[in-house]
């Protein structure tokens, strides 16, 4: 039989009184406190405990106001009930994450992705992460509005990262093609052009070349954008007529740089400021496009293994035009040689936002070493590409007029001598520097910290204070 926490304990009975006080019921305070399980290592019996549990726990919640017409004490009451719904969850998880798993991924034969893992989650054990009607629900709100639902998303995928089977196979999943990839290979391999909206991906000689296109937000990264910038990656890996592959920015419209290349303005802060960024652009961000340019693409019969080389992969070039903001600079780090106009600039305002800048916080340093990555991350420090500070993490610097003949030079010297051994070296770098492990334990963390941070009201204030978020059109 379940065994329920008593609710006479010093902590219940101040949880009761503060519920209480709002105008909660008694009575269903009291069942609720009752109802909150502990974990009994059996697994259906487990699931009907908690479930009921998150299910009487959303009722509760449902009984106060809306969030941005709350009191103080409102708000205290819907964070002690919240709190409780994940503290559960994180019992629950830590006891049951693989058999979760498991029954997703039909023991490991089904490769989901982590956007669609989240939904056949919520679907599976209802109240373990929002369904869809309720994420419908969330996405209408603007940030600073929202309850910050998809918090339990984050809970949910740092234990499946956390679990050495699962989060290999989850890695393994996010490395396979996109279906739409397969769609529109034959196209692309025909043609050597295409043209997917927000990004494209044209052959030029030895290279695939993918440019980031969002012309009204300075190359920003959305949810609007990852999905097309994911397919262009994988069809530039994939394009058997190429050695090599290259990212850049695509013209922009904005006054200041208009008819000019820039490299990226990192995440749209205009769409994160109006509750258009959800959680998982994320985890499709570092698990999926970027990981893809490191670690190459995965095979169905053969998990990405670094030791057995069993990923297509190319030798990647970065072009920077203007700057590599936040997210663009992110991308430098998995680059194989980052070629920067001289006027170019790096940043990574993580402490004017109040996120984490991707995988920067564990691959930075290794390129600056810890203290220039520490100012860049938590204290804003630009860093110019024609600095030498700049030309710890860029190649080569060209006038910005000549950045296209560069271009060339530099494809060239990387394929003259065929890219078999650049191949190599750059997995004998990875299994060095980053194995596989490592990467998956730093997502643990990130996962579940990066789901706070998003809906810290830290981020919205920041957004206000530095982006002057108010002011701005979606």
């Amino acid at each position: 039989m379940v065994q329920h926490s008593a609710p006479a304990s010093p902590e219940a009975c101040q949880e009761l009184a503060v519920l209480s006080s709002v105008g909660l019921p008694t009575e269903t305070v009291t069942s609720w406190l009752k109802a909150r399980p502990e974990v009994e290592s059996n697994f259906d019996r487990d699931s009907a405990a908690f479930a009921r549990f998150w299910r009487m726990s959303a009722e509760l919640r449902a009984k106060l106001p809306a969030k941005l017409t709350r009191n103080k004490a409102q708000a205290t009451a819907c964070g002690i009930i919240f709190q409780a719904e994940r503290q559960a969850r994180e019992r629950f998880l830590a006891s049951h994450v693989e058999t979760v798993y498991r029954k997703l991924t039909n023991n490991y034969r089904r490769f989901v992705r982590a956007e669609k893992l989240v939904g056949d989650a919520a679907a599976l054990l209802p109240g373990l992460v929002p369904d869809a009607e309720l994420l419908a629900q969330e996405s209408e709100r603007p940030l600073k509005d929202k309850e910050g639902l998809e918090v339990d998303q984050g809970i949910f995928l740092s234990h499946v990262l956390g679990h050495s089977s699962a989060s290999r196979h989850l890695c393994h999943a996010m490395l396979l093609p996109r279906p739409e990839t397969l769609e529109r290979l034959p196209y692309f391999r025909k043609h050597g052009a295409i043209d997917l909206g927000a990004a494209a991906v044209l052959r030029t000689g030895k290279a695939s070349i993918v440019e980031m296109r969002n012309p009204r937000f300075l190359n920003a990264l959305d949810d609007t954008t990852l999905d097309a910038l994911e397919t262009a990656v994988d069809l530039a890996i994939l394009d058997a007529e190429t050695s090599v592959a290259m990212l850049r920015g695509g013209l922009v419209e904005h006054p200041k740089y208009a008819g000019r290349r820039v490299f990226s303005a990192g995440i749209n802060l205009t769409h994160l400021y109006y509750g258009k960024i959800s959680y998982l652009f994320y985890i499709k961000h570092v698990m999926g496009f970027e990981n893809k340019i490191y670690r190459g693409i995965a095979q169905v019969d053969q998990p990405p293994d670094e030791t057995a080389g069993t990923t297509t992969e190319k030798p990647w070039i970065a072009a920077v035009d203007g700057f590599a903001i936040g997210g663009g600079c992110q991308h430098l780090l998995v680059m194989d040689y980052v070629l920067a106009a001289a006027d170019a600039y790096m940043t990574l305002p993580a402490r004017k936002e109040g996120i984490i800048p991707g995988a920067a916080n564990m691959r930075l340093p290794r390129f600056t070493g810890d203290r220039i990555a520490r100012q860049a991350i938590m204290y804003g420090r630009r860093l110019d590409c024609d600095s030498p500070e700049g030309r710890l993490i860029c190649d080569e610097i060209a006038p910005p007029d000549e950045i296209d003949a560069a271009l060339v030079r530099v494809i060239d010297g990387l394929t003259s001598s065929g890219v078999v051994s650049a191949v190599a070296n750059r997995r004998g770098f990875r299994v060095a520097q980053e194995p596989l492990e490592q990467f998956l334990n730093y997502l643990a963390v990130y996962a579940r910290e990066q789901a706070y941070c998003h809906f810290s009201p830290a981020l919205v204030a920041n957004l206000e204070q530095y982006w002057n978020a108010k002011n701005r059109e979606v």
